[in-house]
């Protein structure tokens, strides 16, 4: 028994490959032809908090202070603090899951 491929029978469809994007833009061609361009546009709101979140993440004094006590092996860990964070994080996602 032979099987047909129907899809390139049928008119006005074409079989072929499709056009893969030279970049990221955010350019899309309609089923006419013509070229749209999306557009974004953060809210105040969000303009503010990612102005404000660039600045002040972490402080790079304290986290070299950490780099040379570890480096000298100085750090120490309190492993008890860690354990109740982990306790929390654990009972956290326990408590989402029900």
């Amino acid at each position: 028994m032979k099987i047909d491929d129907a899809s390139k029978k049928i008119a006005g469809l074409s079989v072929g490959t499709t056009a893969t994007r030279a970049g990221k833009g955010a350019e899309k061609t309609d089923a006419t032809g013509k070229t749209s361009t999306d557009n974004v546009t953060l809210s105040t709101q969000a303009q503010a908090l990612s102005q404000s979140g660039s600045a002040g993440v972490f402080d790079a004094k304290k986290v070299d202070e950490i780099k040379a006590a570890i480096a000298g092996g100085q750090f120490k860990v309190n492993a008890e603090s860690v354990a109740d964070g982990l306790m929390d994080t654990v009972k956290d996602l326990i408590s989402t899951r029900r």
